[in-house]
Parts: C-alpha cells; sequence; structure tokens
C-alpha cells in the first residue's frame, strides 16, 4: 500500500536535500582552493567583457557577425585563468543559439585549457527581462512592476527572465536594482521600485524569489543567480547626476537605503553589486566600513561581491584617492571587493593584485576568502557538471503565456491621475487625434535596457509589437483615429535632443476630433547620459499641450517617461492624465485597453510626484516640510506640494473604506497588533484596488518622526458590490525607527495608523 507522505514531511526532506548539497559543495570549494595558485585565485577575480575576447580591430569593438578570437579567448581564459565574461558584443542582444555558441565556446576553452577546469561564470544585466537576448520577453521596467503593488506578478517577471536568460545559457543576472528611487531627477529612478524603503524590499524579495527560487536553488536550470545592486545609497547624489557624491548619515542610510538590502540577504540573494558613486567623500568601493564591517560581518552576506563597470580604475582615474592602479587595486581589494568588473584591460588588474599578495600588502586569506565566495556560486549554479544550458530545452521561450504575464503586469501598472468628468475611458465610436513624440514608438514604451544599453535599437528587434497608436489603430478602428505627431525624437541625438514635426498640423487636426489622445514623456535614457538640467517636461512639449489645450478639445495626456517630468505648467488644462512608465513591450496594448476601458486601471504611484522643480519630496518627509503657518512677526509656512502623492491612482470604479478595527488599543512588547478593513466596490465595475497601510510616530526621541510610513499593502479585486476583508498584521520592530546611534528601536508612545481615509491610533508599552 503506498502511503502518501504530508507536505511538511516533503518540504522537511527537500530542505535536508538542500543543505546537503550546500555542504557538499562547501567541501568541494575548499578542497579546489587548496589545489589553486595564486595566479589561478586572483584570476576568477577578474571579469572581462565578451568584446575583449571577440575578433576585431580592438578590445572595445568586435566584428559582425561576431565571432571569438581563440587567441585573445587562450590569453584571457587560460594565461590569465580569468573567471568570468559579461555583457554582450557590440551592445546588441543575440539569439539564444548565437549566446549558446558563444558561450559553449567560452566554456570549452577555460574548463579543458585549465588544470583545475573552472567554469566560467557569465553575467548579464537582465533588467527588465533578459535585456540582450533577442525574442525574449520585455517587462515593464521596475517602476512599473512597483505601482502593481503586486507580488505575484513581481515574481512572475523574475521567474520569466530566469527562465529566457538561462534559455540563452546565461546563469548570473545582474538584478534586480534595490536602490532607494528618491530623487526624481535621477536617471536611473525608473529601473528602482521607488520611494519606499518597504516597497523596495518587499518587490525586491520577490524579484530574489523568482529569480533564484525559494531555496535559492540555482543548480535548477530555470533559475539564475541573482546580483542585488547597487550597494548602497546610489541613487541619491546631491546633485541628482549619475555617480556623483551624495551626502548621507549613519541614520538616514540605515533608516532608509539599507533595509531593501537586508531583506533580500536575508532572502538568500547569491550576489551583490556595490554602488559606482561616492559617500560623504569615500568612494564606496573603497569603503572598508561598508563593504566588510556592514555588508559582510553585520548583515552576514556570504556571497558574491563585484564591482560596477571599471570601478577600481576609478579610483584612481576617477576619484584621486589612489596615485595609480595598483594603489586602486590595493584599496578595493582590501575593502572587500571580491570581484572587479575591470571590462577591458584586466591585465594591469591581475599583475597588480599578485605583485600586492607578494609584496604583503594584500593578505592571501584576503584573495582566499574572495575566491571562496566566486567558487561557491558557480558550484551553486552546478556550472563544473552543466556549463551551459541548451536553448532547445526551453520551449516557452517567448512564448504566448510570457507575453500574456508581461502584458498583466503592464496592464496593472498603468496608473490613472486625474479624470476630471469621467472623461475616460472614451466612448466607442469616438474620433482621435494621437499625438506626441511617444504615441508611435516602441524605443520609448521599453526605455533603455531593451536589446541594447540606451535602448536605441529597441525599433530594430520590437516591431512585431504595437505602439500606442498602433494599439489604438487595432482597438478602436483604425477610421476613427488621426495621427500626426506634433513633436518628435532625434533618434540619433541624445534623449533630450527633439524637433518640431508638423505641430501646427497636429493644432489644426484637433478641430477635426472629439479627444485628443496627447502622448508625451521622454525617449530611452540610462545612467550618465541621461542625465538632466531641468526636471519641467521639454519646452516643445509643453508648447504643444499649451496649444492643443488652447483648442477647448478633451485632452487625454499619456505620459511615457522614466521619471516624474514636471507638468504643471499645462496639467490643469488636461481632461485626464494616466501614468504609463515604461511598460515594456505590451505597454501600447496595455494603455490603449486603460483608455478604451477594456481594462480598469489599479496602478498607484511608487513614488511622489512633484509639481515643481524646486519643490522635490518624499511622502514620508519631516513634519517641518509641512507645516502651517507660524505666529508672531515671522509668519512662514512649509509648502508640501506635490503634483500627486505616493499611493494615488484613480480606478473607473469607486471603492469604500469600512473603519479600521484592530486587535487591541495597547499593543505590548512580543504582541501582534492584527489590523482589519472593509473594502467595498461601490461602483458599476469590477476593479482592483491596492491597500495601503501606513502608520505614523507621533513621538520620537531626537529623530524628528516621518510624517508617516508604509507598513503593508495588499492587492484585491473586487466586483461591483463586493465586499472583502483585508488583514495586516503589525509587530513592534515594524513601528521602529533608527535612532542617532544607528540602533533600531521602537519607544513607548502613541501611533496612528491609517489606510485610504481611515484612521485609528493605538499605543505602544513595552
Amino acid at each position: 500500500m503506498y502511503l502518501r507522505k504530508p507536505l511538511s514531511v516533503l518540504l522537511l526532506m527537500l530542505s535536508y536535500g538542500i543543505v546537503d548539497a550546500q555542504t557538499k559543495n562547501n567541501a568541494k570549494v575548499e578542497s579546489l582552493l587548496q589545489k589553486m595558485t595564486l595566479e589561478e585565485k586572483v584570476g576568477q577575480m577578474a571579469q572581462i567583457t565578451l568584446d575583449v575576447i571577440g575578433t576585431g580591430k580592438d578590445r572595445f569593438t568586435s566584428d559582425e557577425p561576431f565571432a571569438l578570437d581563440q587567441k585573445a579567448m587562450e590569453k584571457a581564459l587560460i594565461q590569465y585563468k580569468l573567471g568570468s565574461v559579461l555583457n554582450t558584443s557590440n551592445n546588441r542582444a543575440r539569439t539564444p543559439k548565437v549566446w549558446y555558441e558563444i558561450i559553449s565556446k567560452i566554456q570549452q576553452t577555460a574548463m579543458k585549457g585549465t588544470k583545475n577546469g573552472i567554469p566560467v561564470i557569465y553575467g548579464i544585466d537582465a533588467i527588465h527581462g533578459e535585456t540582450y537576448t533577442a525574442g525574449a520577453t520585455m517587462f515593464p521596467q521596475q517602476i512599473g512592476q512597483a505601482a502593481t503593488f503586486n507580488r505575484s506578478l513581481v515574481r512572475r517577471g523574475a521567474e520569466i527572465t530566469a527562465y529566457e536568460t538561462r534559455a540563452s545559457s546565461i546563469p548570473w543576472a545582474f538584478s534586480p536594482l534595490l536602490d532607494l528611487g528618491a530623487d526624481p531627477r535621477f536617471p536611473r529612478q525608473w529601473e528602482s521600485f521607488g520611494e519606499d524603503p518597504y516597497l523596495v524590499s518587499e518587490m525586491g524579495v520577490q524579484a530574489v524569489k523568482g529569480l533564484e527560487g525559494d531555496n535559492n536553488d540555482v543548480s535548477n536550470p530555470y533559475r539564475v543567480a541573482s546580483s542585488i545592486k547597487h550597494f548602497l545609497g546610489y541613487q541619491v547624489p546631491i546633485s541628482g547626476k549619475d555617480r556623483t557624491p551624495a551626502y548621507i548619515s549613519d541614520q538616514a542610510l540605515r533608516e532608509y537605503h539599507l533595509p531593501s538590502f537586508r531583506a533580500a540577504i536575508q532572502a538568500g540573494a547569491k550576489t551583490i553589486m556595490i554602488n559606482s558613486g561616492i559617500i560623504n567623500g569615500v568612494p564606496v568601493h573603497a569603503n572598508y566600513n561598508l563593504i566588510t564591517k556592514l555588508l559582510k560581518e553585520e548583515l552576514g552576506f556570504k556571497g558574491l561581491a563585484v564591482t560596477d563597470w571599471g570601478d577600481i580604475e576609478n579610483l584612481y582615474k576617477r576619484d584621486h584617492v589612489a596615485k595609480d592602479n595598483k594603489d586602486a587595486v590595493r584599496i578595493a581589494i582590501n575593502a572587500g571587493i571580491d570581484m572587479s568588473m575591470v571590462a577591458y584591460n584586466y591585465e594591469p588588474f591581475c599583475d597588480d593584485l599578485i605583485a600586492l599578495v607578494k609584496e604583503g600588502k594584500v593578505k592571501e586569506s584576503r584573495i582566499d576568502d574572495a575566491v571562496r565566495r566566486i567558487l561557491q556560486v558557480k558550484f551553486d549554479l552546478d556550472l563544473f557538471n552543466k556549463p551551459t544550458t541548451n536553448p532547445k530545452d526551453y520551449p516557452k521561450f517567448g512564448s504566448k503565456e510570457f507575453e500574456l504575464a508581461s502584458y498583466q503586469a503592464a496592464a496593472e501598472s498603468i496608473t490613472l491621475l486625474k479624470n476630471t468628468d469621467q472623461a475616460l475611458p472614451l466612448n466607442k465610436g469616438v474620433k482621435i487625434l494621437v499625438t506626441g513624440p511617444n504615441a508611435n514608438s516602441m524605443r520609448t514604451l521599453n526605455g533603455a535596457w531593451t536589446y541594447s544599453w540606451q535602448g536605441e535599437k529597441v525599433e530594430e528587434f520590437a516591431a512585431k509589437y504595437n505602439t500606442i497608436l498602433k494599439a489604438l489603430e487595432n482597438k478602436a478602428g483604425k477610421q476613427n483615429v488621426t495621427y500626426v505627431p506634433g513633436v518628435s525624437y532625434k533618434m540619433d541625438g541624445k534623449y533630450f535632443e527633439e524637433y518640431a514635426d508638423q505641430l501646427d498640423a497636429a493644432i489644426a487636426a484637433a478641430k477635426d476630433v472629439d479627444v485628443v489622445v496627447l502622448c508625451l514623456g521622454e525617449n530611452s535614457y540610462t545612467e550618465t547620459p541621461g542625465n538632466l538640467s531641468d526636471l519641467y517636461l521639454s519646452d516643445l512639449q509643453t508648447e504643444l499641450a499649451q496649444k492643443l489645450a488652447a483648442t477647448g478639445k478633451k485632452i487625454i495626456l499619456v505620459l511615457n517617461e522614466g521619471r516624474p517630468r514636471v507638468i504643471s505648467k499645462f496639467e490643469k488644462k488636461m481632461s485626464a492624465v494616466v501614468q504609463s512608465y515604461l511598460p515594456g513591450n505590451f505597454g501600447g496594448d496595455a494603455i490603449a485597453d486603460v483608455l478604451l476601458g477594456t481594462v480598469n486601471p489599479s496602478g498607484k504611484l511608487p513614488y511622489t510626484y512633484p509639481q515643481y522643480p524646486n519643490a522635490l519630496f518624499t511622502y514620508y518627509h519631516k513634519p517641518s516640510e509641512a507645516r502651517s503657518t507660524t505666529e508672531g512677526v515671522y509668519n512662514y509656512d512649509a509648502d508640501y506640494n506635490p503634483q500627486y502623492v505616493f499611493g494615488f491612482g484613480l480606478s473607473y470604479t469607486t471603492f469604500k473604506y469600512s473603519p479600521i478595527k484592530l486587535s487591541t488599543a495597547a499593543l505590548k512588547k512580543g504582541e501582534t497588533l492584527t489590523v482589519s478593513v472593509e473594502v467595498t466596490n461601490t461602483g458599476k465595475v469590477a476593479g482592483k484596488e491596492s491597500v495601503l497601510l501606513f502608520t505614523s510616530d507621533l513621538v520620537a526621541t531626537l529623530v524628528s518622526p516621518d510624517v508617516k510610513r508604509l507598513r503593508g499593502f495588499d492587492k484585491i479585486e473586487l466586483k461591483a458590490g463586493e465586499t472583502k476583508t483585508v488583514t495586516f498584521k503589525i509587530t513592534a520592530d515594524d513601528l521602529g525607527f533608527i535612532n542617532p546611534e544607528g540602533q533600531k528601536v521602537t519607544e513607548d508612545g502613541d501611533f496612528t495608523v491609517q489606510i485610504a481615509d481611515q484612521k485609528i491610533n493605538f499605543t505602544y508599552n513595552q
């Protein structure tokens, strides 16, 4: 008779199996480490970009079609015994078949040409899908995924990305990005999960679990090793520009920037990438206190710490904290760096590090620690047994199933910010003018990290998908849609370069339609090329918006942008405002479905949308930033004036919240507070609602408390007239804050819970 084992027993057996495999891997790592020469160890710590070992005129470019240079490979992988390769060649996506051929040859050279047969670990920037693989499924960028407030969609996107990255023979993804996206000026805010530490933490954990699996068993051929980045404080430089200095107090660093990395490390993330910038005057790649003391010792991170592109060289070339390359290598490796993303000139890194060890300026025990971490990841990925994965074993690559998941994420990310007099959804048969530089572009829908670094090659690879214009023509009827660009981007120029393109004709065309769908925003960019000097939307786009509004027609503003460009010069004249972020290849379809009412919008802002460039806030600002007018001669106030607040998003239905219920009005140490609220769909159509729970600490010692903080969220779907109860659990730790000594504390006192328009107070006493 067959007796079925209970689920708990099966999970326990699985857990023991994973622990046993890990123990065996640890033993293999130590055994191999004992056999390795210093030169082999140092080689493992170097990572080069693919162009270095491709045929071509130099290391910076390769011939097309791409071919590996056997002589260059042998020097890099056999003579110097390099441990890792990254990136694509010539900044161009490749097919899974081409990836398989390239990586198979790399592994064959590395494993057969060296005495210990150590495989290369290949890494790629899989940012919103497998960036550099033609035909891969491109999801909304992280900022859009955050706007869904739907953990399962984020996890599913990461699972599919892992599958398609492995289908490309690549086992290591430089993702997710866990920087706090708290500055709308920053050129990579769209790569983040937004401005809130809790939201970034929750979505980051889902991304790690999607990439690595529940138990971080990355030997599974459908999983990859994740690389959480960029540790830490990367996105808040004083200037708002990429890789420029930030000044962050220890208290703020721990309160706002550390939680997401802590959560992802606890979730088992295998690798981490270090911040390219400078904090409090010290380049992070040179900061022993951050990399070793905080990351490795305090947080207990056991994985591999890799630099960003060329960042050890930057210590002397850019930052001037090292006198030459050798000095830079000494500083970074002693700070705790395990692998250098050298990119191009690997010989100086390897030669200098070997010399430093022989001179006693870098201890071999530090080298052993780094290589141990590198080998551990390679064994965990089972690269010694299966150095490549074959695309023929991945039949779901680019499948309709995966495409539907991308569409669902895009549809739930779309955020309705304004809807005057129910301007949306559009009525059937309405005559529409579609205009604006983002109306007929797949590049702008995807953003950067799509088939190429800056996204400039998107149109070449994404022609089969629908722009906003094409989607509206398909769904509203081509006979009902007129298109005049009005303004267009210079696609061979910088991201902000644009020109008037039949602007007067667009204004004239508005007179013959019922409604104008005005598609504004930004062209694709990332990193330093995406820096800006003016947060207002461009003059030309503003002119187009104002002249269209002057026609008296109903204007539906569709924003397609990586960061919230200021629109206050014309926002009041818009009948409706829809934020689409960077929704990916199915963004056009999702936007059209929202405009036409096929999809009821349910996205909510994962950041604060500013109304003016000089008035930038996060929602968890301090009370002093939103105070009322004071009494006496110095009568002034503090004007908290965002265009739209964090967590805001409208629907085509309405939701009513009941008074909040608490399990107790006096929380004690060690207890859990249960918070529940009933949500009713009081409208006429079904809708999804993200229920956000905030708490406020009414009085704190020394550190002025944030106005409020997000402590929980859940997304529900309600039919018209339906009611559901949403329940949250809060512990004392959830209410804590970082004090001036850098310790997390929860003090006795009064707190407020807020969900939508409902508030209730409770006390905490130890």
